[in-house]
């Protein structure tokens, strides 16, 4: 009978171990991930390139980035994505603080943008709920792109990318994409040859 007892005991410790995490994942699968706030002292140390501002030109429709407005890296002002990036091509690199591919390619993209100037714009994407720890980052690195804070993944999920880091998403100056490419570029001149075959820009 005492066996019986403990047996059930037993049962029921771990039954309540398991639902509570259960429970727990439930709630945190239905929770936004909170966002620390971010000083200026730490915008003022990455002293990131202003975002991009909206021209007026046309957006297509069927640019999934139409409706999405994030948090500008450099200030904390709103930028909407589809009317920021409007009128020439662009390259999005979606990325993270803790991805080390990442860190390997952003300064390739940093080299990228200055050999290519103003004919297409390079936007980092920082795809994690932790922006001070991303800025932090891009200070270290010596990264001064300019980028937006995405904690909600909106992008990832506008052009249907995987779980992955880093992503790069080409877009056409309409706001349509050309390609998402799931894999670290190795060299500036990689990063240059892909643009130039599906944007049809050279560097």
């Amino acid at each position: 009978m005492a066996a019986v007892v403990v047996a059930v005991a037993v049962a029921i410790v771990v039954w309540a171990s398991v639902g509570g995490k259960d429970t727990e994942k439930a709630k945190g699968a239905s929770t936004t991930p909170a966002v620390a706030a971010v000083s200026a002292a730490d915008r003022a140390a990455a002293a990131l390139a202003a975002c991009p501002q909206p021209t007026g030109a046309p957006v297509s429709a069927e640019s999934p980035l139409r409706g999405i407005t994030l948090e500008c890296l450099a200030n904390g002002a709103p930028v909407d994505l589809a009317a920021a990036l409007a009128g020439k091509p662009a390259l999005i690199n979606l990325w993270a603080y803790w991805c080390g591919p990442c860190a390997e390619e952003l300064p390739l993209l940093q080299q990228y943008s200055e050999q290519v100037g103003d004919a297409v714009t390079v936007l980092t994407v920082h795809s994690d709920p932790a922006t001070a720890k991303g800025l932090s980052r891009l200070t270290g690195l010596g990264i001064h792109l300019p980028g937006v804070a995405d904690p909600d993944i909106k992008v990832r999920k506008a052009v249907r990318a995987p779980q992955v880091l880093p992503v790069s998403i080409l877009v056409r100056a309409d706001g349509t994409v050309v390609k998402v490419e799931v894999r670290a570029f190795d060299s500036v001149q990689d990063i240059a040859d892909t643009v130039s075959s599906e944007l049809g820009v050279k560097a």
